[in-house]
């Protein structure tokens, strides 16, 4: 079947002016080059050998911030496209969230777990980064707690979040510690 390319940051959140991260971009193909898109305007081709390309955003600035993808290609040809990824380049004022997961880092598939994001900051809406997903997901109140229920192997993987004011000034928290999520 055609291919499929995910794109995702590494590791994910808001970045910081003068702050670096990593967009990835994966292929289950491996021998044709990928190409990052900001909007319409073409940045980089990546020969590669592997089905992994990483592009390199080092020392932030606001003009990073926008949407971006990734084309893989075989023989010139566009094979497959990737879901947009909205990178944001923001002060970050606020104190970094505590981070935790219940019952813990290691439960079994089937198994309910909660994550929850504490902000000493009020009226803020947190959200949930998985590293590898190309969106986050909103706690579901302030304060929040994330229920994930029913755990599968596919959930694996290193979680962190982040908070932002939901007033009208918005400010943004420095990215939680992250948790290593085992699914036995």
């Amino acid at each position: 079947g055609a291919p499929t390319i995910s794109i995702f940051l590494k590791p994910p959140g808001v970045i910081p002016p003068g702050g670096s991260t990593t967009i990835c971009c994966i292929c289950q193909h491996s021998y044709g080059s990928f190409v990052l898109y900001k909007g319409s305007h073409r940045l980089h081709t990546l020969e590669q050998s592997g089905s992994r390309a990483e592009f390199s955003i080092s020392n932030a600035t606001y003009k990073d911030r926008g949407s971006y993808n990734c084309h893989y290609l075989e023989g010139g040809t566009v094979l497959a496209r990737s879901d947009e990824l909205e990178v944001s380049v923001e002060e970050l004022r606020l104190p970094r969230p505590d981070f935790s997961v219940l019952p813990g880092h290691e439960v079994t598939v089937g198994a309910d777990v909660m994550f929850r994001c504490t902000s000493t900051q009020p009226n803020t809406s947190c959200y949930l980064y998985l590293e590898g997903q190309t969106r986050a997901q909103l706690f579901s109140k302030e304060q929040g707690d994330y229920n994930l229920s029913h755990v599968q192997k596919g959930d694996s993987g290193r979680y962190s979040c982040q908070c932002r004011t939901i007033n009208a000034l918005t400010e943004w928290s420095a990215v939680s510690n992250t948790l290593d999520l085992v699914v036995r």
